[in-house]
C-alpha cells in the first residue's frame, strides 16, 4: 500500500499542504458524507476565513453556517463550532492529537480521531470510513452490510491489524485513496490494484457484491408549504430555526401545513386571497423525502413587532443578501427570485 501510494497516491490536496491537526480536522469532518471534488472549494473558504481554530471559536454560528451553505449535514458544522471553541477553552488552543482526547470533541468518532492522530500526529492509529471498509470487505470477503455491529467489529480488527507503526499517516491516506480511486464502489480497477493477488473478492468474482448494500427501505414522504412573504420592498421574511434537530440554526422560509392557518402562526396580515402556488421541489433528508410547495404571499399592512413571536426573524434583501446560514432547499427557492 506505501509503495503504490507513494507512486499514485493523492499528494497534492489543499489540506496536505500543511498537515495541522485543525486543518486535518477541518478536511476530515467536510469529507464525512461528501466527495473530495464538493469539499475542496469549501475547504479553501474555510481556510481563507478561519485560519486557525481560534479564528473558528472566536466566530459567530451564523458566519460558520454561511460557509457551510451546500454542504449538507448540517450537524457537522454545529459540531465545529462546538468543538474549536472546546480546543480553545480545553485544551488551551492546542489542538490535540491523543485519539481519546479528540473523541471528546463533539463530532469526532473514533475513525476520524484515527485519520487526525495518525496524518497530524504521525501516531499508530487506525482508521475505518468508508473507503476503507470497502477495500477491507472485499480484500478479506467480509459477508454482510458494514453497518451492522459484528461486521463493523470485524472491519475494525482488520483495520487495527494492518496499521504498521511507522508512516502511519502516509497508510491512512493510502487507504483512503485506494477506496475513493481504484477499489470504487461500482467498476473497480482492479488490474491497477496493488492488493488483488490476495483479495478474495476478486478471486471469487465478488467485487459486485462485497461490501453488501445497505437494506433497502422506502423513505416516507412529508408535505409542506414554504411560504415566501415578501413585502413593499420586495424583501422575503425569513425565520432561524432552533438549534437543533432539521436544519438547526439555519435560516429558513416559514411553514405551515395549512395556508389558512398563516396568519395565526407567522403573526402578519398576509394577502392569502392573492397567494400564488409556485414549482413544487423535493428535499431528501436521510431518513424521509420532505414535498415542498412554495406559496408566493404579500403583506396587507406594514408587519408590527410580533412577527414570528419566539423566533429569530428578518426581512432578507435579495439583491443584497446577508451571510447567513440557509436551508438548501431555501436557497435554490431565493436564487430563483434573482
Amino acid at each position: 500500500m506505501l509503495d503504490w501510494f507513494d507512486q499514485h497516491g493523492r499528494h497534492d490536496l489543499p489540506w496536505q499542504a500543511e498537515k495541522t491537526a485543525y486543518f486535518t480536522w477541518l478536511s476530515e469532518i467536510m469529507l464525512q458524507q461528501t466527495q473530495v471534488t464538493t469539499v475542496i472549494p469549501y475547504f479553501q473558504q474555510f481556510r481563507e476565513q478561519f485560519p486557525t481554530v481560534q479564528d473558528l471559536a472566536a466566530a459567530d454560528i451564523d458566519d460558520v453556517l454561511h460557509l457551510w451553505t451546500g454542504l449538507g449535514y448540517y450537524a457537522r458544522a454545529r459540531n465545529l463550532h462546538k468543538a474549536a471553541k472546546m480546543v480553545v477553552s480545553d485544551f488551551g488552543g492546542e489542538f490535540p492529537v491523543d485519539v481519546d482526547e479528540l473523541e471528546s470533541l463533539p463530532g469526532i468518532g473514533r475513525s476520524t480521531a484515527g485519520a487526525i492522530s495518525s496524518i497530524a500526529g504521525g501516531r499508530r492509529a487506525a482508521i475505518l470510513d468508508g473507503n476503507v471498509k470497502r477495500v477491507l470487505a472485499r480484500y478479506y470477503a467480509v459477508e454482510g452490510w458494514p453497518g451492522n455491529t459484528k461486521v463493523m467489529q470485524a472491519l475494525w480488527e482488520y483495520a487495527e491489524r494492518n496499521t504498521p507503526a511507522s508512516r502511519c499517516g502516509d497508510y491512512t491516506q493510502a487507504m483512503m485513496d485506494m477506496g475513493a480511486t481504484l477499489c470504487t464502489r461500482s467498476k473497480p480497477a482492479c488490474l491497477l490494484c496493488p492488493l488483488q493477488t490476495g483479495c478474495q473478492a476478486l478471486a471469487q468474482n465478488r467485487t459486485h457484491e462485497l461490501p453488501a448494500s445497505r437494506p433497502k427501505k422506502v423513505l416516507p414522504v412529508k408535505q409542506t408549504l414554504m411560504l415566501i412573504i415578501t413585502d413593499a420592498d420586495n424583501n422575503v421574511l425569513l425565520y432561524q430555526r432552533p438549534p437543533t434537530g432539521l436544519w438547526g440554526g439555519l435560516w429558513s422560509l416559514p411553514q405551515t401545513q395549512d395556508l389558512r392557518d398563516a396568519e395565526q402562526e407567522t403573526g402578519l396580515a398576509l394577502d392569502l386571497d392573492s397567494a400564488e402556488a409556485a414549482a413544487p421541489l423535493r428535499h431528501t433528508f436521510s431518513h424521509f423525502h420532505l414535498d415542498i410547495t412554495p406559496m408566493q404571499v404579500t403583506l396587507r399592512n406594514t408587519p408590527t413587532n410580533h412577527v414570528m413571536e419566539g423566533a429569530a426573524t428578518l426581512w432578507y434583501n435579495i439583491s443584497q443578501p446577508q451571510k447567513i446560514g440557509l436551508a438548501a432547499p431555501v436557497k435554490k427557492l431565493l436564487q430563483a427570485r434573482k
